[in-house]
């Protein structure tokens, strides 16, 4: 059976998709990234209980960028597309699309992937997994290349937050979503009221478990650029969890 190149998936944003200006939060956007991309990967065999009950691996988010042209609200319907990139030697790379109910694109987003061994915690190739890509599609979302971000200069903790039960995920650890909250949750509503996240690469550097003590911090030298700097370290060994480059804009 030919799998889709392009997996599609339809969402009804829901009372507890949005935030209290009614529209789409960036922690369920990223949700919507993973839910899709599980259930493509599934599509191609290669799906999270394929790879773990006969590879002891699991798919990690490395890398993603999303650039926001309109945001979707409350009782929205929306379109996910997703498709995949051919596989390097340890990365997968995955565009995302998404578009109004019209049609329109209304998000664009790119993403690097690999796997890990679950026992060891260690990268494996991408040679280890039978992965049979459907057609590749050439095009990308976003036309960038998803790299290293720097170290931020002038660093200001914000607040430190402890890594509970229900930010977990089955991999056993903080799911990539939840790091979008720790980022939006570094911000007053008055904030959030008068700007909006146009733009934002995350890069995740180091697992966070289960208890651990993460330091979310951010650095608004450039805000009269509309660019702020993220960083979150692990407080006991001062590994960087995740960096972040966002780029924002007055809510219209």
């Amino acid at each position: 059976m030919m799998v889709n190149s392009i997996f599609k998936k339809r969402y009804h944003l829901e009372f507890d998709d949005v935030d209290f200006m009614k529209k789409l939060k960036l922690s369920t956007l990223f949700l919507f990234f993973q839910e899709s991309a599980n259930l493509h990967s599934e599509e191609l065999g290669v799906g999270l209980d394929t790879l773990d009950k006969e590879y002891n691996v699991a798919w990690v988010l490395i890398r993603l960028k999303a650039d926001i042209i309109k945001y979707p609200q409350w009782n929205d319907e929306i379109i996910m597309e997703t498709w995949h990139q051919e596989p390097k030697k340890y990365e997968f790379e995955r565009d995302f699309i998404v578009r109004d109910i019209h049609g329109n694109i209304i998000i664009r987003s790119i993403s690097t992937w690999v796997i890990i061994d679950k026992t060891t915690r260690e990268l494996k190739k991408s040679s280890l997994i039978p992965y049979k890509p459907s057609p590749i599609i050439a095009r990308r979302a976003i036309e960038c290349k998803l790299g290293r971000l720097k170290a931020i200069k002038e660093r200001e903790v914000i607040y430190k937050k402890i890594v509970g039960y229900s930010d977990i995920d089955v991999n056993g650890h903080l799911n990539n979503s939840k790091y979008i909250d720790f980022i939006m949750d570094c911000f007053s509503f008055e904030n959030h009221k008068r700007y909006r996240v146009k733009s934002i690469q995350i890069n995740y550097m180091n697992e966070a478990l289960p208890d651990d003590a993460i330091l979310i911090c951010k650095d608004v030298s450039k805000f009269d650029e509309n660019i702020i700097y993220m960083e979150g370290i692990r407080e006991k060994n001062n590994d960087i969890v995740f960096r972040a480059d966002i780029e924002i804009e007055k809510n219209i």
